[in-house]
């Protein structure tokens, strides 16, 4: 195709797109319904990942939790029956490849083929990097990124096959900013938030637009995961407002959902200020927290 014709079409589609967004401001967003679908949820025994669960259990859906927390998973399972949902109940590592295709295979022979995988597990060390061990290095990158690829290859086939289904990356707004002492935990998070994007692409691109990606980054959520998280600029999320508002983002196929929705406008300036001006940013921040591995200054 000829070089200005590419560049009109382009233009064409960019105003159609904008067209279309300001058009849906006033139309009421549809939303699927998921009862009955088969939903998969890793890190499932605490957090963001039990609460996600429990909504989705309000919605009668059929629940597969995973965690390696066994007492934590089962909680949850029972708190999901309670509200008259099925859920199933797993001991998985999901920093272990073997552990998480055997624990799929048992899924698909016992349960049934996913309709929905949320890859929501997550481990943070929180330590400067020169004092990060190597195993906790790989650990982070295993559970993080990793057991995306894993649960993926093992439920995505299915997907593609019915070309119904609908992946869910949880990630952060980490993942896209930097964040002194989260160094293994930032290039994990934009990890899967590559992994995220470039899956999208590809399914489009193999026909598949029956199978959804949704892509979770929220800023710091005191899901207990570090203690005494605090910002001068962002605000600290609390867990159910965040799985508000990535339950609404699956039932709508929303492919990016940034918690709250007003840092996406950091995120775009970002890409045009100067570095001096981003690490003021960043210092204005004044992002603290505390882990086992670490305590903030307001600590010290």
């Amino acid at each position: 195709m000829n070089i200005i014709l590419e560049y009109t079409r382009l233009l064409f589609i960019v105003i159609y797109s904008y067209l279309e967004s300001f058009v849906k401001l006033f139309l009421p967003l549809s939303r699927k319904s998921v009862a009955g679908d088969i939903v998969l949820i890793t890190g499932s025994g605490h957090g963001i990942g039990r609460r996600t669960a429990l909504e989705f259990a309000k919605h009668q859906s059929i629940l597969v939790l995973w965690d390696i927390n066994q007492k934590g998973v089962e909680e949850t399972a029972d708190e999901c029956k309670i509200l008259g949902a099925t859920a199933h109940a797993f001991v998985v590592d999901c920093s272990n490849r073997n552990d998480i295709y055997r624990c799929a295979e048992k899924v698909k022979q016992d349960i049934g083929d996913v309709d929905i995988l949320i890859n929501n597990a997550g481990v943070i060390f929180g330590r400067e990097f020169l004092e990060l061990q190597d195993h906790q290095i790989e650990k982070t990158f295993s559970v993080n990124m990793l057991a995306h690829f894993w649960t993926a290859k093992s439920f995505l086939p299915a997907m593609m096959k019915n070309n119904r289904g609908h992946i869910v990356t949880v990630a952060s707004v980490a993942g896209q900013v930097a964040v002194p002492y989260l160094v293994d935990y930032c290039a994990s998070k934009s990890g899967v938030i590559g992994f995220h994007e470039s899956l999208t692409s590809e399914l489009k691109e193999l026909g598949k637009d029956g199978v959804k990606t949704s892509c979770l980054c929220p800023v710091f959520v005191n899901t207990g995961f570090v203690q005494n998280p605090s910002t001068r600029v962002w605000p600290v999320l609390e867990t159910e407002d965040v799985v508000k508002c990535l339950m609404e983002g699956i039932l709508t196929n929303k492919k990016m959902i940034i918690v709250p929705s007003s840092v996406k406008y950091s995120l775009i300036l970002n890409h045009f200020l100067p570095e001096r001006v981003i690490a003021a940013l960043t210092q204005m921040q004044d992002i603290q927290f505390s882990t086992p591995y670490r305590h903030d200054k307001k600590e010290d």
